[in-house]
This record gives structure tokens, sequence and C-alpha cells, in this order.
């Protein structure tokens, strides 16, 4: 992936407008920071890579170079006015994250924001502020490079003010767009693009990389789940979905993906093929016991439900009523 771009790079057929595709964690984002330097290094290598030391590649890696620029969805206070709803209230957050590891996603920044119980996006004024800054001339005299984080959480709106821009930008503008949900993506923006899937990062390397805070509390959470619903506690399925829904949004639906990912692993797990699985030690161990409750006839309707949860979490519907409803389910469907 990195040697395509460079390859594009040396031959001069940079698209003006890249999307680089891939789930969370997959090093998306720090492909593009990467890419972002080699754009604008004062003197690259014959194969097009930055040479790291010049002043421009200093200035990247520190992420503070006048010509690279930062948009991202964020959240709005009470106190905020709309048409001052833009990235650059969290530019020094932004940095500080990225600086400590660019492998993180929505849930991270949002707790970065203090606000995980909101849903960031684009505001309207965000495309002004887009605008305005690469209607400047580049301060190096070279590429400028916007990088364009979660482009999904555009709106329509937004979006049109900024169409002419992704089609026409100013000469030696790149956009580096950063995508975990491409499908997403508002069509009018996603044809101006040129897409390149980045594939996820291997187990291990996910693990260094992006250290799981989360997947043991998810882990421990599916596993009360299930349990709960075999026995059919009702009560305390109740409180499993009361502590669930005290969780911000992000928060919920990643762990409503974990659960997914799990009905897979268990399901596969039947099969006793090791090396189809994508197991960490514990979440295997509870598979040893578990995986045969888990067969072809609930796989399908246990994931739809998980799924189903999902998009009624990111629509806003009552937490407490989703997982409450969903724990209820899994009692059928554990005996099927």
């Amino acid at each position: 992936m990195w040697q395509r771009l460079l390859a594009d790079l040396q031959a001069d057929r940079v698209p003006h407008a890249l999307m680089l595709c891939g789930p969370a964690g997959s090093g998306k984002l720090a492909l593009a920071v990467a890419f972002a330097q080699a754009l604008l290094c004062q003197h690259p290598g014959e194969d097009g890579a930055p040479c790291g030391e010049c002043p421009s590649c200093r200035m990247v890696a520190k992420l503070e170079h006048p010509d690279l620029h930062f948009t991202f969805p964020i959240v709005k206070d009470a106190k905020t006015k709309a048409e001052d709803a833009i990235s650059d209230l969290y530019i020094k957050a932004w940095r500080t994250r990225v600086l400590k590891s660019p492998y993180f996603d929505l849930n991270d920044w949002l707790a970065d924001m203090g606000a995980e119980n909101q849903q960031a996006k684009y505001y309207v004024a965000e495309s002004d502020n887009i605008q305005r800054k690469l209607a400047l001339k580049s301060n190096q005299g070279g590429r400028k490079v916007m990088v364009v984080w979660l482009p999904e959480k555009m709106n329509q709106e937004t979006a049109n003010k900024l169409l002419k821009l992704f089609e026409e930008p100013p000469a030696g503008t790149h956009f580096l767009m950063v995508s975990e949900e491409p499908d997403l993506v508002l069509g009018t923006i996603l044809s101006r693009t040129q897409r390149i899937l980045v594939p996820p990062l291997s187990r291990e390397e996910y693990r260094q990389a992006h250290p799981p805070k989360d997947e043991r509390l998810f882990l421990d959470l599916f596993i009360m789940l299930m349990r709960l619903s075999y026995q059919r506690k009702v009560k305390d399925m109740r409180e499993w979905s009361e502590q669930l829904a005290g969780m911000g949004r992000e928060t919920q639906k990643s762990f409503l993906q974990f659960c997914q990912r799990q009905v897979r692993e268990n399901f596969v797990y039947n099969f006793r093929q090791p090396d189809l699985n994508d197991q960490g030690a514990d979440e295997a161990a509870f598979s040893k016991n578990f995986a045969r409750f888990i067969n072809e006839r609930n796989v399908i309707p246990i994931t739809e439900e998980l799924s189903r949860a999902e998009t009624d979490i990111a629509q806003n519907v009552n937490g407490r009523m989703v997982f409450f409803d969903l724990a209820l389910k899994m009692i059928v469907l554990l005996i099927q």
C-alpha cells in the first residue's frame, strides 16, 4: 500500500482526493499522515519516501506544518454558536491524540472531547473553515494537504458546500480522506475520490499499535448477556441493560459490533479449524464451552438482532429499551 502511494507520487499521478478505507485501528490515519509527510517533504528519496530530516518533515512529525491541515467531526456545547462550531476548537486535543497514537477510534476521540454520550459530526461552519484554509497560498511554496477524518460524519448540507472544492481544488492541494464506513459517505463526495482499501492489521499488530482497553470489558458484558439469557434471570438482565445504557452511544455501538464478531467466531469455532478463528486467549476459553450454543439455526437471527440493536442505538432509541429487549430475545434464540 505504501509503495503504491510512493509510486504514484514519483510518477506525479497522485489524485487530488484519496480516500483510505478500512476498519478502526487498521492504520489509515497513520498512513495518511505518513503520505502527507511524503507530499510535503523538501528532499524526498529516490523512491519518493520522505527524508525525515528536512524542516518540512520535522514539522509534519509534530503535526505543526503550516500546509498540513486536519478536519474532523466534533461535538458542540450549548455555549458554542453554530457558526463557530469548527474543528479548530479541538485542534490542540486532536494533535495530542494523534501524536500519542494514530491508532484510535471515535470512542477515544469522544472521550478526549468529554462527550461520550453525544454523537460527533461535521457542522456546516466547517465547510467555510476548510475553504478559507485552502484558499491561502502554500506557506512553503509547494503542496497543501487536508486530512479529512471520518467523512461519513459529514451531512448533505456541509458536503454540498464543498463539492466544487473536492472536484477542483486549488493547484497543489490534496485531500486525504480517512474512512471507516465508506458506504455511508455521501455519494457526491465518494464519486470525487479514489478509494484505497487499507487491510486490517493482524491481531498481534493491532494489539501492539492499539491496546484494546475496551475488549476485556466487552467480553465480560458479552459473557454476562449470554449466561443471564440462558439462565433466564430477567431481573439481572435488566440490571445488565442498565449498565450498558449508562455508556456513551459510540461505546454501545462498538460493543454491539464486538458481539457480532463474537457470534461469528463462536460459530466458526464449532468447525474445529483453529486457523479460521481470530480470538484472544480469554475469548477462546469462553468459546470452548459456549460455541455449541451458536449453530446453523440461530447464528443468522442472533447476528440480525445485534445488528438491529446497533441501528437503533445509532438512531438514538432509548438504550435501556434496546438492550433489555435484546437480552429477552436471546432467551429464545439460544435454545434454537
